[in-house]
């Protein structure tokens, strides 16, 4: 029923949560043997207890990014306290949310450069604008020069993407995964020599009761920004713009309104978010309506199930802006607990500035529905490529 491996269920898996919630909210996928749970409480629930479901084998449904090491490129996120409180805590230091408001400005006059240049009557919302802003701030925190952007994008693509087939992280995203490694080691060792102001710098500084990040440790977080926070941020631009063109009423209102903008966003965030599903490893059995899973067992938490789950949201499959924010509020997107999203701020802050910027300049833009391109990943829903048309004001 479930297999987030097939390109069918990729392309709409909503049909099939629906079915995993009603039917079996604890459900075994015995092909590759793990568990998954679908509804809102027990979601939320899993994801505030990490004695049980722990994040230490990392949060990856592929094989090989699964064990014991997974925290050499995912960091803290594949950490269980005390280990994660130590290290989050560490980059909190560096990663503060002043330095991401800070940020605004530099993002707003990336917006605009990137409109000045392309937002003409036709252009694909991925590739040339949605698909690159994310990874141009992401650079621009860590202090990668411009000229490397291009080619720290196309690696973070291939560690993604998943051919049909394969179940595991293909050789090509294995290769992408190591020369994205190589790159930070020498960009840290630069940054040693001589610091900035940048994000790399504070890391190698950050300081806690005597305590330092090692440089495997920045290398890491690096790692699980460049591929986390711009991966996440890229489809959700891309989602919003989708949903919301395919009611044009919503569309009107948005753009007679733009202090709907966060709205949109965050009701974007609820119906179809980026992140779908994450990873535990179940340190005891768990037992959930009749069924049980054993300790030792891989269990997938699906944030993407959970934002659709009836219990919790009035008309849950209908996409709407003017949703109650109260209801609003109890999305997961960004995870919950210990591990929620470090980086939730600045995702909310780049989709802010680049969607407001899209209506103070557009009279209207129209997406190309039939000639829309998905990215095939386990993980991460969204678009590889979304064309679309606009009428400037």
């Amino acid at each position: 029923m479930f297999d987030p491996y097939d390109y069918g269920f990729q392309e709409d898996p909503y049909p099939v949560y629906a079915r995993l919630r009603a039917e079996e909210p604890l459900h075994h996928n015995e092909d590759h043997d793990f568990w998954v749970l679908s509804r809102h409480a027990d979601v939320l629930a899993a994801l505030r207890d990490h004695a049980t479901y722990s994040s230490a084998m990392g949060v990856s449904l592929d094989r090989s990014a699964w064990g014991p090491h997974a925290h050499t490129v995912m960091s803290f996120l594949a950490m269980d306290p005390p280990d994660h409180q130590r290290l989050r805590s560490l980059v909190s230091r560096a990663f503060t949310p002043r330095r991401v408001r800070e940020l605004e400005a530099e993002v707003q006059a990336m917006t605009e450069r990137y409109y000045d240049a392309v937002l003409h009557a036709e252009l694909d919302w991925i590739t040339d604008f949605a698909g690159r802003l994310p990874m141009d701030v992401i650079c621009e925190l860590m202090g990668v020069p411009a000229a490397d952007r291009d080619e720290l994008r196309r690696l973070a693509d291939l560690v993604v993407h998943r051919e049909p087939g394969v179940f595991d992280v293909p050789a090509a995203g294995m290769a992408a995964s190591l020369e994205l490694v190589a790159y930070y080691v020498d960009l840290v060792e630069h940054r040693r020599r001589a610091p900035g102001e940048d994000l790399t710098s504070a890391l190698l500084t950050a300081e806690v009761d005597g305590d330092r990040l090692a440089a495997d440790e920045v290398i890491a977080f690096l790692f699980l920004m460049v591929v986390a926070g711009n991966e996440t941020t890229t489809k959700l631009l891309g989602n919003a713009l989708f949903h919301l063109t395919a009611h044009p009423d919503q569309r009107a209102a948005v753009w007679a309104e733009p202090a709907l903008v966060p709205r949109w966003i965050e009701e974007t965030l609820r119906y179809d978010t980026s992140s779908q599903v994450l990873a535990r490893h179940l340190r005891a059995d768990v037992a959930l309506h009749g069924v049980t899973a054993p300790a030792g067992a891989k269990l997938l938490v699906a944030l993407g199930s959970a934002n659709r789950d009836e219990r919790v949201f009035s008309r849950a499959d209908e996409y709407d802006v003017h949703r109650d924010p109260e209801e609003v509020g109890r999305l997961i997107s960004f995870g919950g607990g210990r591990h929620f999203c470090l980086g939730a701020h600045l995702a909310r802050l780049e989709a802010r500035v680049a969607l407001d910027e899209l209506v103070r300049r557009t009279a209207t833009v129209h997406v190309d529905r039939d000639r829309a391109t998905r990215v095939h990943s386990t993980n991460v829903r969204g678009f590889a490529s979304l064309p679309i048309t606009v009428e400037e004001r």
